[in-house]
């Protein structure tokens, strides 16, 4: 058995690069130009958010992007150590709903509006406070064709905030469906119906923000939000979440001007637990899906579906053994992933043994490929690693 640091109550830890993350974030805002809410939604896309957020923060980032209220106030208390100068805003994505309003205003968290009563209840929370008038900034979101969030007339919302209201109208933003479809006409459609929409409002406003990760990658929207915001006197802001963490959608019609320098920012480990050898017609796992062909070595990883890893990688999936010594050796999973542990093929690897290091996510284990396997997306697989796997910031 080899000797194993007693760093962890169970040997499942996702490590978090800081210097990665810089690094991402770094050159996602120099390709896009212009200032880049990084989004730290759903706990930084799996990575963390209370560990990342200071990490951009410390890099530049003015602007951090949360889904809810709930996380705001969590991440604005990760940000307590750095000074006011490095302090960035805290965006809350997807409006406040009743006591959130409340809390929103005391943290100072700026939430995107679209629905008159979540007005009236920022606007309640703030006289509460006894704040003046337009001390509370809100982002008006426009829906241009997606049919989530979004307002359909700007101009007509903004007249739903008097004068003496609290509340100021800071930001007009919209999302887009289509963006790692370069060329694709849907992008151009919605991006004119934003400019029409502020053009039509006769806001003059601090920001305009559009876009994601694939629009900075793709290029073919930043110059139309820069000319958006210069016509309402506004700053230029894009939005990006997956490339500060190491990944982008594949694009259509267009040269990445990102992708190939994004660094994949968690690493998912975990330890060989046991090992086993089996004689050839012995089953392994639930419903015995796999019968060993020949004599094999077999080693079980505490590790399974509960923890994010999917049933989907059974028979299929691969993990990376030896990382230290390049490129690794790889190990196929065999039988089924169950709720808590993995088997994994390592007759090809005579020396392995019990505490070796097991990479599920990282250099060598794409999260491209496991996504792939799944039938879905890069998204999806790092949001479902769950809250049993600890992350560590390295």
């Amino acid at each position: 058995m080899r000797a194993v640091e007693p760093n962890h109550v169970r040997p499942v830890w996702a490590e978090i690069s800081a210097t990665r993350l810089a690094t991402n974030y770094r050159h996602t805002r120099g390709a896009a130009g212009m200032e880049l809410l990084a989004v730290v939604k759903a706990d930084a896309y799996g990575h963390g958010a209370e560990l990342c957020a200071p990490v951009l923060a410390g890099s530049g980032a003015a602007w951090l992007g949360v889904t809810s209220v709930e996380e705001g106030v969590r991440v604005k208390a990760s940000l307590g150590m750095l000074p006011s100068f490095l302090q960035p805003r805290i965006l809350v994505m997807c409006g406040v709903w009743n006591g959130e309003a409340a809390v929103a205003v005391e943290h100072r968290l700026t939430p995107v509006v679209w629905e008159e009563y979540q007005l009236r209840l920022l606007e309640d929370a703030a006289r509460a406070r006894s704040l003046a008038p337009k001390s509370v900034p809100v982002h008006v979101e426009v829906d241009t064709g997606m049919a989530r969030q979004g307002v359909a007339d700007l101009a007509a919302f903004a007249a739903l905030i008097a004068e003496d209201s609290p509340l100021r109208i800071e930001s007009a933003m919209t999302h887009l469906g289509s963006t790692e479809e370069a060329g694709s006409p849907l992008n151009r459609e919605q991006m004119d119906r934003f400019a029409a929409q502020v053009k039509a409002s006769g806001l003059r406003l601090d920001w305009i923000h559009a876009g994601n990760t694939s629009g900075v990658d793709a290029g073919e929207i930043l110059s139309q939000i820069k000319e958006i915001a210069a016509d309402c006197g506004a700053q230029p802001m894009t939005r990006s979440g997956l490339a500060l963490y190491g990944y982008a959608l594949e694009l259509t019609g267009a040269t990445p001007h990102i992708r190939r320098t994004l660094q994949p920012v968690m690493a998912w480990k975990t330890r060989i637990l046991s090992l086993r050898d089996v004689p050839a017609g012995a089953t392994v796992g639930y419903n015995a899906t796999i019968t060993a062909p020949a004599p094999m070595r077999l080693a079980l990883i505490p590790v399974g579906y509960a923890d994010g890893l999917r049933r989907e990688l059974s028979n299929r999936g691969r993990v990376l053994l030896r990382e230290t010594h390049a490129p690794g050796v790889h190990a196929p999973i065999v039988g089924r992933v169950s709720m808590d542990l993995t088997v994994i093929d390592v007759t090809h690897i005579p020396d392995a043994a019990i505490g070796d290091e097991v990479t599920l996510i990282g250099d060598g284990v794409p999260v491209e490929e496991q996504a792939a396997l799944a039938g879905t997306i890069p998204y999806e697989i790092l949001c479902g690693i769950s809250d049993r796997v600890t992350r560590i910031l390295v």
